[in-house]
């Protein structure tokens, strides 16, 4: 019962800050096995009892304390006549939504870096490609063209008749 007075006697120095309230200023009346009792709290400078309403304004105030020192919730621990406190919501530091968008976003974002990468990366071996082919034809027209006519033995290698290449037409 002490911790009780004691923890109600902090709530009420708190609710009247110029004040000292003690131990000995929370009366604890009628108490029975089961642990119900109703108490009443006298005014620290004179024995005149403190006005219902303000120890109620400082139960309520100061009521998560008053639970924490006993390891009770509202539902165990019960003023009656003071309607049980509803804790705050729990407002997170940054919308759900926004965590979401963000992770939608940076996906989409690797995405479209991970596309564009590839391509340059494939352009550019195609382009090594391309050059190594030139330089295979370029060798093919070589053996195949002699005088600036085309070899009778072709051996199927290069069509000369589709070439788009200048120096074999004449005009």
């Amino acid at each position: 019962m002490f911790l009780f007075r004691a923890t109600l006697a902090f709530a009420m120095r708190s609710q009247y800050e110029g004040e000292e309230f003690q131990v000995s200023n929370i009366i604890v009346c009628d108490e029975t096995p089961r642990v119900s009792f109703w108490f009443v709290v006298t005014s620290p400078n004179t024995s005149r009892l403190v006005d219902k309403e303000a120890v109620e304004r400082a139960v309520r105030q100061y009521r998560n304390r008053i639970n924490g020192a006993f390891l009770l919730t509202d539902t165990y621990l019960e003023f009656i006549g003071i309607p049980p406190t509803l804790a705050a919501p729990v407002n997170p530091g940054t919308p759900p939504w926004l965590i979401v968008f963000g992770v939608v976003m940076g996906a989409v974002v690797a995405g479209i870096i991970v596309l564009t990468v590839s391509t340059v990366v494939q352009k550019k071996r195609k382009k090594n490609k391309k050059t190594e082919s030139e330089d295979n034809e370029e060798e093919t027209r070589v053996k195949t063209v002699e005088n600036g006519a085309a070899c009778e033995n072709t051996c199927g290698v290069f069509n000369m008749s589709f070439s788009d290449d200048e120096r074999l037409t004449q005009m």
